[in-house]
């Protein structure tokens, strides 16, 4: 496989070298925005049917090649793209996504991955219907606060463990997508990056506290539906001659205890240095206006988003240095998971730069100025395209509407329903798809490293589109018509 990966990176140097260089500009910017053609999105199309079918149909070749079908589905895109444009309006655009999304992103990912991975949860936890809605709520209500990342890594190994007896479990794992990798960080801007690219455009830090009582509602709907269907095959457990430890034997029970709780100290760093990206500009001047590194054309890498990765590697670094072996091995730590989505979400990232292009310049023409059609619309397109920058042209998009009253920011004033809309959709439906929140894949890699046979792509749409999307038309009904 690293034969055919160094095959296809030579290949696409090769070719794209090949290609008379245009230095890009503001011209030519401006050109690509205008004329490019709808067709563009093929590869991004090509992509999300590959992570779709290919693991169905070929699973262990798409182990072994994901990266190489990711590079792939790249190069389809980047080629074509560079023959029309331009050398350098091509490696603009590639820098642009790679070092100032992707980069960032996946450094985020993996620090909490790494801190929440050293935290284990150890002693005799049954899962019951009880046990099962107890841990996600608490994963739900950390979401908001360590993100839903930070969450999502501290509780699905504890949540796993504790179903190991049960047969019928995927149900758990899908709603703990739903709770605590989604919708449970929409209440601070550290929940979710999409809230944390508002407050850094001037939404207040505790504006995002409006969404409380639709977090409320939503948790009080998925809830009480995840406990009849858990109650349901917890029944058929017990008809099975399946039980838990609890049920069984009183003397083997171990008493619930903590391992690696100072990993909370470097998960907190990693939030630091999240905020340090957002505050810094603001605070010191050296840091302001964008300064930062000069990469290409106009790419500057922020000096605050330096300090940000180099504050999150640093408390990645310590994780793994100092908590115990014996630790992650009670977690059955590896670092597949992580190494899975930053090979998808590479390609993902540079094949959807044609759809963010679409978005950005056509935003405005949608007709989207009511909340309830921003409320889909920013869903819809954050349950496959990455949600922070979608938020971001959305946020645009209502800043441009001309409201006289509401939420002053930096592209404008957004009046309270729009921003609340635009919040909740992106939000609540990365949770649509195991694309639409890096988490989302994070988790259902981890579930399958422990044996349990997840749905597939198109299988957790069945699961989101029975039971969210009509969680989600009761929201629009109640609070956003």
């Amino acid at each position: 496989m690293k034969n055919n990966i160094r095959t296809l990176i030579c290949t696409l140097t090769v070719l794209l070298c090949c290609i008379p260089a245009v230095f890009a500009d503001e011209g030519t910017h401006h050109l690509v925005n205008q004329t490019l053609p709808l067709w563009s999105i093929i590869p991004f199309v090509g992509m999300l049917l590959s992570i779709a079918i290919i693991p169905l149909v070929k699973p262990d070749w798409w182990g072994k090649n994901m990266l190489l079908v990711a590079l792939g589905w790249s190069l389809v895109f980047l080629v074509p793209f560079a023959i029309a444009y331009g050398l350098s309006e091509a490696w603009f655009r590639l820098l642009e996504s790679v070092l100032l999304d992707y980069i960032p992103f996946i450094v985020l990912l993996f620090g909490l991955f790494a801190a929440a991975g050293g935290i284990a949860v150890k002693g005799t936890l049954a899962g019951t219907t009880r046990v099962n809605a107890a841990l996600l709520f608490i994963g739900t209500i950390l979401a908001s606060w360590i993100g839903t990342t930070g969450a999502a890594m501290v509780m699905i190994r504890p949540l796993i463990r504790a179903n190991e007896w049960r047969k019928y479990k995927v149900h758990i794992v899908v709603f703990f997508i739903f709770l605590v990798a989604n919708i449970g960080g929409c209440l601070t801007p550290l929940g979710d990056p999409p809230l944390f690219m508002g407050f850094q455009r001037g939404v207040p830090f505790t504006w995002t506290f409006n969404l409380f009582p639709i977090l409320v509602f939503n948790m009080i709907l998925l809830f009480a539906l995840f406990y009849f269907i858990d109650r349901h095959y917890y029944k058929k457990e017990l008809a099975e001659g399946r039980y838990p430890i609890d049920e069984l034997a009183e003397e083997v029970r171990e008493p619930i205890r903590i391992e690696g709780l100072y990993n909370f100290i470097f998960i907190f760093m990693i939030i630091i240095g999240v905020v340090a990206n957002g505050v810094l500009p603001k605070m010191i001047p050296a840091f302001a206006d964008g300064a930062g590194i000069p990469v290409f054309d106009e790419i500057i890498f922020p000096y605050a988003t330096l300090v940000e990765i180099i504050i999150i590697l640093a408390a990645s670094f310590l994780s793994l240095k100092m908590t115990k072996q014996s630790t992650r091995e009670l977690n059955s730590f590896s670092h597949a998971p992580i190494l899975e989505v930053a090979k998808l979400f590479i390609g993902i990232f540079i094949t959807m730069i044609p759809a963010l292009i679409f978005l950005k310049t056509h935003g405005a023409e949608l007709g989207l100025n009511q909340p309830w059609q921003m409320f889909w619309a920013a869903g819809a397109l954050s349950s496959f395209l990455d949600n922070t920058p979608t938020y971001l042209v959305f946020l645009q998009t209502a800043g441009a509407l001309g409201a006289t009253s509401g939420i002053a920011t930096t592209v404008g004033t957004v009046a309270v329903p729009m921003l609340e809309a635009i919040s909740a959709g992106a939000v609540f439906m990365g949770a649509n798809t195991y694309i639409g929140n890096a988490p989302n894949f994070m988790v259902k890699s981890i579930a399958e490293e422990n044996g349990i046979k997840m749905p597939s792509f198109f299988g957790y749409m069945g699961w989101s589109c029975a039971i969210l999307i009509p969680t989600f038309i009761i929201d629009m009904l109640v609070f956003f018509l």
